[in-house]
């Protein structure tokens, strides 16, 4: 899969660039992100280095094995070929809670470690596993309580209610998890023929009830307008300065909490901690091929002016949906820069205002998906996978759902 995606993005940038006359800028694209892509790996160093230490004193401490233990019930049907008290299951909740809180500094170095440990239960070490495949429909389409990033830009840039996309970006990150969690779990099932499938979709109807009554429940407490009442109690400044303090504090506590909590367990905690950080240095070196391969395709793709013919082409299934025209760039670039989509949201918002139709959606937007193509490189290029799998399809199926998600609420709740 990868292949054809990688030869994709390519030729497209080619083609388009000698079409259109931006040949040079594809080539400026191609060596800058090649730059950035060693770049940002060589930056990994430190992080991946502290919290491999980290989360190495979590293992010896035992408390990724309580985690696992918390999450059972749930870990058994996601992830049916892992023991249930696997690290790994540790791991992929550390992860996953770091994404709920928007802490992405923390939740690359354990999603790393637990891909590390999904490799050392793979038969096949050059193939995703089912297991692999799931934990990056997790990542993909992870849901989004806190969207910290988006509502800082909000507010910078004047908005009288910078969190009122909190509800919205809720419901589309959940419509996202929901359906990349289907995905994954179609896909896996059709690689074992039609009969396998039609029986796990009989099986699914509980999964279905209780995502619907979920999702139902979101649209309900937003447009009674319940969720906004329950902020206009507090004084105007708390849910801010809430926020604040959660970005400020919760990544300091777990440097602290985590080796104290060892340290009562009798760890050598120093001792420990180096060599669960040793591993740093050789997982950020490991990653950089693959991140400067995605990185230069995605790159040449952007400097062509490919997505401005995208967008052209777009635009009338875009006007179908409801969804206005200004704001497919931001949802065409969100599966492929985290940045880039970032800089295109931050200049719909000046143009178009935060409390716009169009600046509610593309603030969603941004919190609703990942990067999907980033992150099957890193996390696939730390543990060595080449053949992906479904995994792409997976995580565009749950960028889709999470952006159709988006264009529904924000027309329900903001029109």
């Amino acid at each position: 899969m990868m292949n054809y995606v990688w030869f994709g993005l390519v030729a497209i940038a080619f083609l388009t660039g000698a079409f259109t006359g931006n040949i040079e800028a594809v080539t400026k694209g191609a060596l800058d992100s090649a730059a950035t892509a060693v770049n940002i790996a060589l930056g990994l160093i430190g992080i991946m280095t502290m919290w491999l230490g980290i989360m190495k004193l979590a293992e010896e401490a035992g408390l990724v094995r309580i985690l696992s233990n918390i999450i059972k019930p749930v870990s058994r049907r996601l992830f049916p070929e892992i023991p249930a008290d696997h690290p790994a299951i540790g791991s992929i909740l550390l992860n996953v809670s770091a994404n709920w809180l928007g802490l992405s500094n923390a939740a690359t170095p354990m999603g790393l470690k637990a891909m590390e440990q999904l490799q050392s239960l793979n038969d096949k070490k050059d193939t995703a596993s089912n297991s692999m495949i799931m934990f990056l429909a997790l990542n993909t389409g992870s849901i989004t309580l806190i969207p910290m990033t988006v509502i800082a830009v909000r507010a910078s840039l004047g908005s009288t209610n910078p969190t009122e996309i909190i509800g919205s970006t809720i419901f589309a990150s959940t419509m996202a998890t929901i359906f990349g969690i289907l995905a994954a779990k179609s896909f896996l099932a059709l690689d074992s023929g039609w009969s396998h499938f039609i029986k796990g979709v009989r099986g699914a109807w509980r999964f279905f009830l209780y995502a619907g009554v979920f999702l139902g429940a979101i649209i309900l407490l937003v447009k009674t307008g319940l969720i906004a009442s329950l902020f206009s109690l507090l004084p105007p400044n708390l849910f801010r300065g809430l926020i604040t303090l959660i970005s400020t504090w919760a990544i300091p506590s777990l440097l602290f909490v985590i080796p104290l909590y060892a340290f009562i367990k009798k760890i050598k905690i120093y001792e420990v901690f180096i060599d669960g950080a040793k591993e740093g240095f050789n997982v950020a070196i490991r990653i950089i091929p693959f991140l400067v391969a995605i990185l230069v395709a995605i790159g040449m793709f952007r400097a062509s002016g490919a997505m401005d013919v995208f967008v052209y082409l777009l635009t009338p299934l875009t006007n179908l949906i409801g969804m206005p025209a200004e704001v497919l760039p931001a949802a065409l670039m969100r599966p492929l820069s985290g940045s880039g989509s970032l800089g295109i949201i931050t200049e719909l918002l000046k143009i178009h205002g935060s409390e716009s139709l169009i600046g509610r959606m593309a603030s969603t937007i941004f919190g609703c998906s990942e990067t999907t193509f980033y992150v099957v490189a890193v996390y696939y290029g730390s543990v060595q996978i080449k053949n992906v799998r479904s995994s792409i399809w997976v995580g565009l199926i749950a960028d889709l759902a999470g952006i159709l998600g988006t264009v529904f609420i924000c027309r329900y709740l903001f029109l």
